[in-house]
């Protein structure tokens, strides 16, 4: 995915804004398990996912780590600190071989210049993640860990996104040992089966029925 006309936000413009906007843009890629960006590090622009699978990752001071979100083609990373030119709170690591481009902020600026209707389809999605992340922090205080860990499972296995175990424990919000524990119990209970990263779901309506589920409806390529 390299047409930048297939993002969403862009998707109406001219194709002389296209070409325009395709001039900027710094193609980059990278093996799984790579850093992006990191935590800490100044921001000088956004990047844009054409091919792959990136998650976004905050360290606690303990060195826990908790994945925010998880973004397929066609989403951003690094757009939270585009206007207020701040470092990234956060680090970003593939997870498949992935193709990303990268937008420098001055340019980009320009850019909205000319067409500011883009700004404000900016601002309407990262309102709406917004409403997604305080909807998972709320699920992490009223619902269980089963609860939580359902929900991932049902959207992992469905789209055959592999995860190890530790890393769907940072994406519920759960502790390695209870993913580990639920991911048996359900195996056991005949609901999924593991096959090493890969979850395949045998019983999708039990699953579904212990799943939690987000109010706020996101494109699909992205999963917080």
């Amino acid at each position: 995915m390299e047409d930048i006309g297939k993002v969403k936000i862009f998707s109406d413009l001219s194709e002389r804004s296209l070409r325009e906007l395709q001039e900027e843009i710094k193609y980059i890629e990278y093996g799984p398990e790579e850093i992006i960006f990191q935590e800490g590090a100044p921001s000088f622009g956004f990047y844009i996912i054409h091919k792959g699978l990136v998650k976004l990752v905050k360290r606690t001071l303990r060195g826990k780590k908790q994945i925010l979100k998880m973004s397929g083609p066609g989403e951003f990373i690094g757009e939270t600190t585009l206007f207020d030119k701040g470092a990234h709170i956060a680090f970003a690591k593939t997870l498949t071989e992935t193709k990303v481009g990268f937008i420098e902020r001055g340019n980009f600026f320009y850019f909205l210049e000319k067409h500011p209707e883009i700004v404000f389809r900016i601002f309407a999605k990262m309102s709406e993640e917004m409403k997604a992340f305080q909807s998972k922090l709320a699920e992490r205080s009223y619902n269980s860990s089963k609860e939580r860990l359902a929900r991932f499972i049902l959207r992992l296995g469905k789209e055959g996104i592999e995860l190890s175990r530790s890393e769907l424990a940072e994406l519920a919000g759960v502790s390695s040992k209870t993913a580990i524990r639920t991911l048996g119990e359900l195996e056991d209970r005949g609901f999924i089966k593991m096959r090493d990263r890969k979850i395949e779901i045998l019983d999708e309506d039990s699953i579904a029925n212990l799943a939690t589920t987000l109010p706020i409806s996101l494109d699909k390529n992205i999963i917080i």
